[in-house]
């Protein structure tokens, strides 16, 4: 057998591990939640973003709020900002890339809204300047990402920052974290 099976398997374990051992992000896990949750009982919305891997994260992060997490129920207001393909490509060729996100907030965010960038590095440009936008609007802003926050920590009212460097590590725990705010959403909100 290659080692690096086990071995990426016990650096998922351990990047997961330090977060149970750490309260403070157990209890940014549960503010994150009561953000969503607060926003979707006022009608809000919770708007997902990130790029490559954590675009897919937003996305079916998105989906769980939207479709169903354990149990039928109505559906939650909840969208990634990147799939419109024929927005994406208009407006990253007639205004820019680092411009998607922002442009596409500021028509479609309202204040009480929630936006969730997920970013390994903290870095994204594109999520900073949605985030900028978010705090103009009065949209709360939850970052998540790696080890170091990045610049995004600089705009977050809740940074649950992985503490791991390795990129597919801070990705798995993004999914855990992710599924946990979504579980805790739909049980407050649904019983």
């Amino acid at each position: 057998m290659n080692p690096r099976i086990p071995q990426s398997i016990s650096q998922s374990i351990a990047a997961k591990q330090a977060i149970l051992e750490n309260p403070g992000f157990l209890a940014r896990i549960q503010q994150a939640a009561d953000l969503v949750t607060a926003s979707l009982r006022g009608g809000g919305k919770v708007h997902f973003c990130g790029n490559g891997g954590s675009a897919a994260d937003a996305q079916h992060l998105a989906a769980e709020l939207s479709g169903r997490f354990y149990f039928d129920r109505p559906p939650l207001n909840a969208e990634a900002l990147h799939c419109n393909t024929s927005y994406l490509t208009a407006v990253g060729n007639d205004y820019g890339y680092d411009l998607i996100f922002s442009r596409l907030l500021r028509g479609t965010a309202k204040a009480g809204d929630v936006i969730v960038g997920i970013s390994t590095s903290g870095n994204s440009k594109n999520i900073l300047n949605a985030f900028e936008v978010a705090k103009e609007m009065g949209v709360h802003i939850i970052a998540m990402t790696g080890e170091t926050g990045g610049r995004m920590k600089d705009y977050a009212e809740v940074l649950l920052n992985v503490p791991s460097t390795d990129t597919p590590r801070i990705q798995e725990s993004h999914i855990m974290i992710g599924h946990i705010i979504c579980e805790l959403v739909e049980s407050a909100i649904f019983g």
